[in-house]
């Protein structure tokens, strides 16, 4: 298991690198300023699409 350091260390890494620098600033201030329950977030994130069409994005995806 990862310690809590690596996790953030490795999540701030991949919102730089995908958002770029400013655009992680910003998301961390929108998650800190606002409740966020991710759990509840993911139940219903994906809940207008079928297993077969999140397969399908998942594998486009992991062919990139």
């Amino acid at each position: 298991m990862k310690t809590d350091m690596l996790i953030r260390y490795e999540g701030m890494r991949a919102l730089r690198e995908r958002l770029g620098l400013v655009e992680a600033e910003k998301f961390i201030v929108l998650i800190r300023r606002e409740p966020f329950d991710y759990t509840e977030w993911q139940q219903t994130l994906w809940e207008e699409k079928s297993v077969d069409e999140l397969f399908e994005a998942a594998t486009q995806q992991n062919h990139r």
